[in-house]
């Protein structure tokens, strides 16, 4: 556990000093006070940065996740020479590089929320479920990003792989559930609609944010099927629940690919 701190402490010393760290930062610190300063309305700016959040957090946590894993194939050649247990190596890696990742995050987004009254305007929760969505999102690509690093040799293929990861989860997923739904359209789809759902953590995280703003013209399909099979709350313990699984699966597939393979 010890040895764990460490490699958790210099990673995170390591990541946070890394100048992409202060732009992810500002990128949403921005993007957050320009909203209210042409939105105005709390509510319609959550509901703008909930966009962005979903595009952006896991593109630069698979982008930045085998990036660094790549650039620091020395580093961990280096520790495993020592006597150091590869399951404390790995957890302090992912800590390491998944919490700068999620600190800056929530920094740029709470800023302007704090500074703006968001409290006053009764928007905590929803706001509690945005930085959420965000730290889940972050943990579980970063996860994934590393999975990758470590099955890929290639560094050019790995990228490769992250960015065609993120169009599948950001954009055809969500294509081909709709194919799904229109070639069966004759029959009840509901429920194989939220069985698909439950693949994809970009969808998931959007249905738990969308169903705080209880806005269920703007949910989609997949959010529209959630809300009316499970409700609000349901819903919501459901789609957070499944963050949970997902948050872990990649993570241990990831451990037990370092574990056995052959720096």
């Amino acid at each position: 556990m010890k040895t764990t701190l460490k490699i958790l402490k210099y990673e995170f010393h390591n990541v946070i000093r890394n100048r992409w760290m202060l732009a992810y930062a500002l990128f949403f610190l921005v993007i957050s006070e320009a909203l209210f300063q042409f939105g105005g309305d709390a509510s319609k700016v959550m509901l703008s940065l909930m966009n962005v959040t979903l595009l952006i957090i896991p593109l630069v946590s698979l982008v930045f996740g085998t990036m660094y894993a790549y650039n620091s194939r020395e580093f961990i050649e280096l520790l495993l020479s020592q006597p150091v247990d590869r399951k404390w190596l790995f957890v302090g890696m992912h800590a390491g590089l998944a919490l700068p990742l999620a600190l800056a995050f929530v920094i740029g987004v709470t800023m302007p929320f704090v500074i703006h009254g968001v409290g006053e305007a009764g928007n905590t929760p929803t706001v509690v479920a945005l930085i959420g969505a965000g730290i889940f999102l972050t943990l579980i690509f970063v996860a994934l990003a590393l999975l990758i690093a470590v099955v890929n040799e290639d560094k050019g293929r790995g990228f490769g792989v992250s960015i065609l990861l993120w169009l599948f989860f950001a954009v055809i997923y969500d294509g081909l559930i709709l194919l799904a739904t229109l070639t069966f359209r004759e029959y009840p789809m509901e429920q194989p609609v939220i069985v698909m759902t439950l693949f994809n953590p970009i969808d998931l995280a959007r249905i738990a944010l969308m169903l705080q703003f209880d806005i269920s013209a703007l949910m989609g399909y997949t959010g529209a099927v959630f809300e009316e099979f499970f409700g609000s709350v349901t819903g919501m313990v459901v789609s957070f629940g499944s963050l949970v699984v997902w948050t872990a699966f990649p993570f241990l597939l990831a451990l037990r690919r370092f574990i056995q393979k052959d720096f």
